[in-house]
Parts: structure tokens; C-alpha cells; sequence
């Protein structure tokens, strides 16, 4: 039987050596390089990714440490701006994005079925479970692998 939670845990393992062969040719210019208006540089997709995955595993460690506690929403848009995501330094944005994802796999693989079953609330989704909402993080996570893999291709 295929285990989901093992699988997405290899697809979020993969994510940052997949980052660094996608932007490893890429000058700083064309990181910082918006594509269309109002769609995001590289350096920004990789900010966002790291800033989202430190925040799943808050959310998680929440999940497991307390009763479905309440998981509110963030503006991505804002704290992109606030922590300006566009002027930041590449390789420290990358080594943050590899050492968030290499504790949220070192906590994740820790947990047993009970754990894996632990409730949240999120504000714009309800009630979700630490599996669940796993899921979505490495769906995410793939899919600005995606951005930045177009980004490179138009730069």
C-alpha cells in the first residue's frame, strides 16, 4: 500500500535541490526579473516559499501540541512588501528555504497515525488535519517549483 504521508515528505525532500538546479544559472538580475505585472521575481517565489513553509510548521507544531487550535490567514501580498522580498540576498533566501524544509521533514517524520490525525482550524478553510494540510503545503510547494521553472524559461 502506498503511504501519502511518506510520499508528500519526498516530494517536499526533492523541493530544494530541484530550487537550486532551477535558479543555479540564473544571474541576480533575473531573479529579481518580474515576468508580467503583478506576477512575482524568482527571489520573491523563493522568499514566499520560505516564509510559508516556517509558517506550516508553526501551524503544525500547533496541531500537534494543542486542541485544533485556530490557524489564522496571512496576507502573502503584504509580507512580501514588509519583508521585501525583492531586494532580498538569493543564497541566504535559499539556505532559509532548505533548512525550514529539513526540519518541517525531521518533525513530520516524527509523527505517529495520532499525530498525523491532529486538527487545526483555518480561517479560510476550516477544519483541517496536520495530513491534510501537508498535503496542500508540498501542492504548493510543487507548484512554485512550476512559477520559477517558467519564470527561467521566458527570462
Amino acid at each position: 500500500m502506498i503511504d501519502t504521508r511518506e510520499e508528500n515528505i519526498k516530494v517536499l525532500r526533492a523541493v530544494p535541490a530541484i530550487m537550486r538546479a532551477l535558479t543555479q544559472d540564473q544571474d541576480d538580475a533575473t531573479l529579481r526579473q518580474r515576468p508580467a505585472p503583478g506576477e512575482w521575481a524568482a527571489i520573491e517565489v523563493i522568499m514566499h516559499m520560505a516564509d510559508t513553509d516556517e509558517r506550516a510548521l508553526e501551524r503544525i507544531r500547533r496541531m500537534r501540541d494543542e486542541d485544533e487550535p485556530y490557524l489564522p490567514a496571512f496576507d502573502p501580498e503584504a509580507l512580501a512588501v514588509e519583508r521585501a522580498y525583492i531586494s532580498a540576498p538569493t543564497e541566504p533566501a535559499l539556505r532559509r528555504l532548505e533548512e525550514v524544509i529539513t526540519t518541517l521533514v525531521t518533525e513530520l517524520s516524527a509523527l505517529d497515525d495520532n499525530g498525523w490525525a491532529r486538527m487545526g482550524r483555518q480561517e479560510a478553510h476550516g477544519p483541517v488535519s496536520i495530513a491534510t494540510y501537508f498535503s496542500h503545503v508540498a501542492a504548493e510547494d510543487v507548484d512554485h517549483l512550476a512559477q520559477i521553472a517558467r519564470v527561467g524559461r521566458t527570462s
